[in-house]
């Protein structure tokens, strides 16, 4: 038997930028609660509005099922003496679980080894009304909630203050105390336009009810309704709504009952850069910006009113006549900004500090500026332009604009470097510093956008680490796990033949030398970022670790064999190969340790096997060495994956270990041959998982 249950948690305002992780984990811990307890259900759904967390369940088990119990007790020979008659311990048996002493001789049954005192039972299961507290305020409790704050008197915590609750079960109103809150069946609806409680008469009746009172609950419906608002405004004056994905959920979590309305602001403000204009509309008033059929800014945004106002006019008004003076604020940084040149206010960036340790800003700039005159020999970058990129590259960090807008570095850079006369590619490359912002992003495209880029990267991956001031755990002040994966996705994606290890050389070069333990701690965390990167593409990590296992230090390589090795994976021949060459692996190791076997002795080979195995290792030498000269490593592996059979066959019929120790030395040294000629590529041995 089944039943629907509903529970909501009414709140003041819940933090908009977490409201759906919330929403997310409170229903994740009913559902948790409620399977712990093996109750089964059809259909969850969830709710999340501003002031409220709820979920609902169709087909909620009234009752858990019945569980069998097996007590197992004392073996016979201790539960009874020699006259057959129960001892102590059968007699605490049978008090503690309710047992008659004179029936124990009827409780035994063997557990396989002996025969024991055993007590088989069927326990009724818990009735769901009595669990419903105990799910609930176990969820809430676990809620993601970095800080929690008390209100009024009350000694229970929350994110928000706790203003109802709302339980349903069986076509029941449950009473319960939650948050030191009870239970009832009294919701209530808008702030503005709904007076009263609204009484819920059924977990399938809620979401309906509350609409009524001017609530829409379901997220994804609100934030539907907003996005074809949006859209359809823009519609209306030819224009193309952008609808920023992470202002779409914050405008989402923030209004009950969202009303589009389209507002404007005077065109001579466009003269601004568009990006200062969009980010004082987006971060300080939640508008979502407009542009033409040629991705032109227009003098138009869209706001969402949390209300339904009968006067629209006067609501489109009041936001017109509050983003003016914000407008008016990005006008007047811009202007006043351009009077000064990016390279004159390079002297201020000696005022602000990059590290305590590291110095300033400025100096970071400096060492920038000579780590990418380095890097351009792999970039094909422009030393002089890399340089002068290098040299301007944080000038915008103490202009007007930035200061207001810290979203904006590197944008009003590119914008002021124009303004200046700067080459259009030192401009570019003051933007393109700071690509990929995030996973997804794009990356640079001007080779002195790309040299900057990396090096900018690796002078702060390579001075965080020289004061000993690595991540740790989930601890990243310095963003050096995004910094090290923008690197690599850098010089996979743009094609950069480098190897770090040389580049981290030089840039460690300003912090004391190339300090080696440094240089490997470096280059070792930079390089590890590929394990997640491919966990993320759907690899094993096996993969990575096989070519890990190479020790190399140049991206671009390694990424090429990991690909290679990924695709070899997916043949037929590869789990034989793999585990031939763990096999091979662990007879070398055993019997060789770290000494390199003289080249293979063609007279000393005996049978038919081992003389077909050497042969096909010298001709596939011959065959994959320019191959590898030019990473073709699929070809390669694909080449290699022939030697499945020679390699079986010499296994089968071929003793490694013979007694004679010149052709067991040959043996070992064919197998060695045979382990390099895969490890030209990855250490394949490692695609087998550990036991």
């Amino acid at each position: 038997m089944s039943a629907d249950f509903l529970f909501e948690l009414g709140t003041e305002e819940l933090p908009p930028n977490a409201l759906m992780r919330l929403s997310e984990a409170f229903t994740a811990g009913i559902v948790s609660g409620f399977k712990a307890h093996q109750l089964c259900f059809d259909e969850v759904v969830s709710y999340a509005a501003p002031r409220r967390l709820a979920v609902m369940i169709r087909g909620l088990d009234r009752q858990a099922p019945d569980a069998e119990a097996v007590i197992w007790g004392p073996p016979t020979k201790v539960a009874f003496d020699a006259e057959g008659l129960p001892t102590r311990a059968a007699v605490a048996f049978a008090d503690k679980n309710g047992v008659a002493v004179e029936d124990l001789n009827k409780l035994v049954e063997s557990d396989g080894q002996q025969d024991k005192l055993c007590i088989r039972r069927t326990d009724a299961g818990c009735q769901t009304h009595g669990l419903l507290s105990q799910v609930i305020n176990d969820s809430l409790a676990s809620l993601p909630i970095p800080k929690r704050m008390r209100w009024g008197s009350k000694k229970v915590e929350f994110v928000r203050p706790v203003q109802w609750a709302v339980l349903l079960f069986d076509g029941k109103v449950c009473r319960e105390t939650i948050l030191g809150i009870e239970t009832s069946n009294a919701s209530r609806g808008h702030r503005f336009h709904s007076d009263g409680e609204i009484i819920i008469n059924s977990p399938d009746s809620y979401a309906v009810q509350l609409e009524k009172a001017f609530v829409i609950v379901d997220f994804g419906r609100r934030r539907d309704m907003i996005r074809q608002g949006v859209v359809t405004l823009a519609t209306s004056v030819s224009g193309f709504a952008v609808i920023d994905e992470g202002l779409l959920d914050e405008v989402s979590a923030l209004n009950e009952w969202p009303v589009p309305l389209m507002g404007r602001f005077d065109e001579h403000f466009l003269d601004v850069p568009a990006e200062a204009l969009i980010s004082s509309m987006k971060e300080h008033q939640k508008y979502f910006h407009l542009v033409d059929s040629n991705n032109k800014l227009m003098a138009f945004f869209v706001t969402v009113a949390n209300i339904e106002s009968k006067d629209p006019a006067q609501v489109i008004d009041g936001n017109e006549r509050v983003i003016r003076p914000r407008l008016a604020d990005a006008a007047f940084f811009y202007n006043n900004d351009k009077r000064a040149s990016l390279s004159s206010r390079r002297e201020s960036l000696k005022q602000v500090v990059f590290q305590v340790k590291l110095g300033s800003v400025y100096d970071k700039t400096e060492r920038v500026a000579l780590l990418a005159e380095a890097l351009c020999a792999f970039t094909g970058g422009d030393s002089k332009l890399a340089r002068r990129a290098a040299e301007l590259s944080k000038s915008d960090l103490v202009s007007d604009m930035v200061g207001e807008f810290a979203d904006l570095q590197g944008t009003m850079g590119r914008y002021y470097a124009l303004h200046d006369g700067e080459d259009l590619r030192v401009a570019e490359a003051l933007f393109e510093q700071y690509l990929p912002r995030f996973a997804g992003d794009d990356l640079p495209i001007t080779t002195t956008g790309i040299t900057l880029a990396l090096a900018d990267r690796l002078d702060s991956l390579v001075g965080i680490f020289s004061i000993g001031q690595q991540p740790s755990g989930s601890r990243d002040p310095f963003a050096l796990r995004r910094a090290s994966l923008g690197v690599l996705r850098i010089i996979v994606d743009r094609q950069v033949d480098i190897d770090l290890e040389l580049a981290i050389s030089v840039a460690a070069k300003p912090f004391g030398g190339e300090a080696g333990e440094l240089k490997v701690q470096v280059l070792t965390y930079i390089i590890e970022r590929f394990k997640s990167w491919y966990r993320d593409e759907g690899m094993d990590a096996e993969v990575f670790a096989s070519v890990a296992a190479l020790n190399l230090s140049n991206p671009l390589d390694i990424n090429a064999r990991v690909l290679a090795v990924h695709q070899f994976t997916l043949l037929p021949e590869a789990v034989a190969l793999a585990a031939a060459n763990k096999r091979v692996s662990n007879i070398l190791t055993k019997q060789l340790a770290d000494k390199i076997p003289p080249g293979v002795n063609l007279d000393l080979l005996e049978d038919a096997a081992e003389k077909k195995l050497a042969a096909d290792i010298e001709s596939l030498a011959l065959l994959v060495t320019p191959m590898l000269a030019q990473r073709e490593y699929n070809q390669v592996l694909q080449k290699l994956a022939l030697l499945r059979e020679p390699v079986d066959t010499f296994f089968d019929d071929v003793m490694v270990m013979a007694d004679d120790s010149a052709v067991r030395n040959n043996r070992l040294a064919l197998l060695y041959s045979l382990q390099q000629l895969f490890i030209g590529v990855a250490d394949i041995s490692q695609l087998v998982p550990a036991k």
